[in-house]
């Protein structure tokens, strides 16, 4: 079995150009490239007889959208014969397409739609593209940091159309206000009612 001291040797001496940093850290090694070079990379981790990381197990992203390459692409993967894992990341801007797994990790497929759905990352060569975890017309995608936590439309039934229909959420502004108050202790009307009873009394 392949130590991670030598794995990470390996990985940096026969990628070399196509590897900008490697960490082992939490006993697991770390891996950071450019989206141009996920396919090569991942076919040499998958076949090499000294990795053979051949599960694909997660793919994520981190949303920073302050900076100019707001995504964090993040792979997961594991070696069953040598029980390592590796995580594999690159960053990229927000209107940038990237390389779909799926002709190398047919698992890839739901994955990669869930990124689609959530983040709005788009993959190239993907067999199936689309929403995942919304619905048809969903407007946004619910992950990324600036996406509003209420969602910009909501389903509900109407009396008067006798149906579900679709609207934007409206806010009613007494849902704005909070006063904070232990819920213990009773609101500021509550306590005002009380006491002007025990006044009259």
């Amino acid at each position: 079995m392949i130590s991670l001291i030598d794995l990470e040797k390996k990985i940096n001496s026969e990628l070399t150009t196509k590897i900008n940093k490697t960490e082992i850290k939490h006993n697991q090694i770390y891996v950071e490239i450019n989206k141009d070079d996920l396919i090569d990379v991942s076919l040499f981790i998958k076949t090499n007889k000294d990795t053979k990381f051949r599960q694909l197990i997660d793919i994520t992203v981190t949303d920073y959208p302050e900076q100019q390459q707001r995504f964090k692409v993040i792979y997961l993967f594991l070696s069953h014969e040598f029980n390592q894992r590796m995580i594999l990341s690159y960053f990229i801007n927000e209107k940038e397409v990237i390389s779909s797994l799926t002709s190398i990790f047919p698992s890839a497929n739901w994955m990669e739609r869930e990124i689609f759905d959530m983040y709005g990352v788009n993959f190239k060569d993907h067999p199936d593209l689309r929403r995942i975890l919304t619905d048809y017309g969903f407007e946004g995608h619910p992950l990324r940091k600036d996406f509003p936590l209420t969602g910009h439309t909501e389903v509900r039934y109407s009396e008067e159309q006798k149906k579900v229909i679709n609207e934007s959420v409206k806010l009613e502004q007494n849902y704005r206000n909070f006063d904070y108050e232990s819920p213990w202790e009773g609101t500021k009307y509550i306590k005002q009612q009380t006491d002007s009873n025990d006044k009259k009394n």
